[in-house]
């Protein structure tokens, strides 16, 4: 109902690029300008302007957005309230994404949830980083993305998505069974701070994890190795190769030898995780029924959790 040519310039306006939001729109290049062109002319104003390899939205295009923004919500809410009019067990399909330890660990649990309260309900996961998971929401391809709260993620006060922490993750240093701090029962951060580290690869969310619990407790990592599967983590560590940080829900393989240590002082590294949904859509009953799950799970299911915003 709403024009799709409106969410390939909102993709323009998040990504600053016409290739990159023609990637986020499954388009190519040049059919994104022709969109562009073609909505430029039907509302006669300039939408985009050139600067270097980006573009520059104009102040119509910021104009065009603010009632696309409107647009959106009021279609989101429309499609709700329908649905609450519909009598009967919940039909439907609710796509939920999320990265990987929520879509390992929380998310197949909130599913089996609905899946025995809502036999009728159509259920669909994917794994996504956090980025990726918004543009999937943008587009429409998800109704619920489970998200780390990072800074190359949309901010809370975006418009475009209702997000709600879901719950807060500590974080637990893993070690070599060789390291002398093994035997603890908790380790402060400082304790390890001239031991070589293992981070994820510059830019994705587990690099900017680690980075930030380490600026926190006041020192930079000695960057030694870059692994973003956990599996090559521990097989480094239980090597003797470095230190690492993993979050209390990952999973890790038994076959390394590693010792799993949580973390004392202050500030005590933790991880935010939101739920995120389109603005408006909040309250459409299968999208609420998903949500609620999730929330369940976090607090009955996984009391290691924390559940307070």
């Amino acid at each position: 109902m709403i024009d799709r040519r409106l969410k390939v310039l909102r993709a323009i306006a998040r990504h600053g690029t016409v290739t990159a939001a023609a990637e986020v729109c499954r388009l190519t290049p040049s059919a994104v300008s022709h969109q562009m062109q073609a909505l430029a002319r039907e509302l006669d104003v300039v939408l985009l302007e050139p600067v270097g390899r980006t573009v520059r939205l104009t102040s119509a295009a910021h104009t065009l957005l603010e009632h696309a923004a409107g647009l959106t919500l009021a279609w989101e809410r429309a499609q709700a309230d329908l649905a609450a009019h519909r009598t009967g067990e919940l039909t439907g399909t609710l796509r939920l994404c999320g990265f990987s330890t929520a879509a390992a660990v929380v998310a197949p649990r909130a599913l089996l949830r609905l899946r025995e309260e809502h036999p009728e309900l159509q259920l669909y996961l994917r794994e996504a980083e956090p980025a990726r998971a918004f543009d999937l929401l943008a587009a429409g391809d998800v109704d619920i993305a489970v998200v780390v709260a990072t800074p190359d993620i949309p901010p809370r006060s975006d418009a475009a998505f209702d997000q709600h922490l879901l719950y807060t993750e500590p974080l637990d240093i893993l070690l070599g069974p060789d390291h002398p701090l093994g035997g603890h029962d908790a380790v402060a951060l400082v304790d390890v701070a001239t031991d070589p580290w293992i981070v994820g690869t510059p830019g994705r969310t587990y690099h900017q994890l680690v980075t930030l619990a380490c600026t926190s407790a006041g020192f930079a990592p000695a960057v030694a190795h870059h692994a973003d599967e956990w599996d090559t983590g521990a097989a480094l560590v239980a090597a003797g190769f470095g230190v690492a940080l993993v979050p209390r829900l990952a999973d890790l393989p038994g076959r390394h030898d590693t010792r799993r240590v949580p973390i004392s002082g202050t500030p005590l590294p933790t991880r935010h995780i939101l739920t995120a949904v389109r603005a408006g859509s909040a309250d459409h009953p299968v999208v609420a029924a998903g949500l609620e799950a999730l929330r369940r799970v976090c607090a009955t299911d996984l009391p290691e959790l924390s559940t307070t915003d």
